[in-house]
């Protein structure tokens, strides 16, 4: 009886490891596709794959020009997902996001509602400059992204699947803007931050987008792959140093750690934060080819994770210290 359960768990992890060789492909293809068209930004381009194969939402931090919109859209066409943008502005309401009823007259006089889907019926979609809406419409969004479904006149309507979010915030220009609460900060998987590309690959953007012809992203993904994708980062097997460096980490963040360091943070991640350096690690391995992550994949993603987690205090601003800094000793201790 051992016997067959050991060949049973056997079976099934040769299993794991040929599904996880096929998806790796598929996932290293999309990317590739995409990097055809996005230029210089590989690790952004990587993270936002990790956001997606994690099942998650990702706030997107750059200066306009940068290719959000355009990351968003050549995602859209590469995983075969419907995409949509949104651009927040501060007269946008809740329904102009999730829909409406409208009042329908039948042709024998009967009269019933009908629900009209709003642009967050989308499998991927791009809520541009999140922060320019008010907080009740920002809230709108974010509940959905939690729950996976939206309310309107009493009834629920849920969202396709996959479903995912990119916004983004323009790290300047405050004026009208309305800052995520942290709370709300927390819903999304990670923060990525767009840089400005280097000189070769300006070159590149600017030979390829005003020639006569543009380059094109082609689809190498279904959604339904894409599922399966998400449900095996959650199957790749975690060993317990990784699991011991997650918890040691976000818990160090904190401002009641023991460390000399938790005097410089005001609020650190809740216990989000370790569920999300959980999957992103895994989906880091799937996508360099590998099975099972490395407390190194751990190291790599812990800015990314933690940075919109946490806050510094007024003392630690005052004397220069920034966040970027302050995870880099946090890391620092855990290597």
């Amino acid at each position: 009886m051992a016997g067959a359960a050991g060949e049973a768990i056997e079976k099934l992890d040769d299993m794991i490891v040929r599904q996880a060789e096929a998806t790796g492909a598929q996932v290293a293809a999309a990317k590739a596709a995409i990097g055809k068209v996005i230029f210089g930004q590989e690790r952004v381009v990587e993270q936002a794959l990790m956001t997606v194969l994690s099942g998650g939402h990702a706030l997107l931090v750059g200066l306009p020009g940068l290719a959000k919109t355009k990351l968003v859209e050549t995602m859209g066409i590469v995983l075969g997902l419907d995409a949509r943008r949104i651009q927040f502005t501060p007269d946008l309401m809740p329904s102009d996001i999730v829909g409406s009823e409208v009042l329908e007259e039948a042709p024998g006089g009967k009269r019933s509602f009908r629900f009209i889907p709003g642009p967050i019926f989308a499998q991927l979609l791009m809520a541009d400059e999140i922060n320019r809406a008010s907080p009740r419409t920002q809230s709108a969004l974010l509940q959905a992204m939690q729950e996976l479904h939206v309310s309107v006149g009493g009834n629920r309507h849920d969202v396709p699947r996959p479903f995912h979010v990119l916004a983004t915030q323009n790290p300047i220009e405050q004026e009208g803007t309305y800052p995520l609460p942290e709370a709300q900060l927390d819903r999304f998987l990670m923060q990525i931050d767009v840089p400005y590309p280097d000189l070769e690959n300006e070159r590149k953007i600017i030979f390829d987008t005003t020639g006569a012809e543009e380059s094109k992203p082609k689809q190498t993904l279904a959604a339904e792959e894409l599922i399966a994708a998400q449900r095996l980062v959650r199957r790749l097997p975690v060993g317990e140093s990784v699991v011991n460096a997650i918890l040691a980490l976000v818990r160090s963040a904190r401002p009641d750690a023991d460390n000399d360091i938790s005097k410089l943070i005001a609020w650190g991640p809740s216990p989000r934060a370790s569920q999300a350096l959980m999957l992103v690690a895994r989906a880091r391995a799937l996508i360099d080819g590998r099975l099972s992550p490395s407390i190194d994949d751990v190291l790599d993603m812990a800015e990314p994770i933690l940075k919109h987690r946490m806050a510094l205090t007024f003392a630690a601003r005052a004397d220069g210290e920034t966040m970027a800094g302050v995870i880099g000793k946090l890391t620092a201790r855990i290597g």
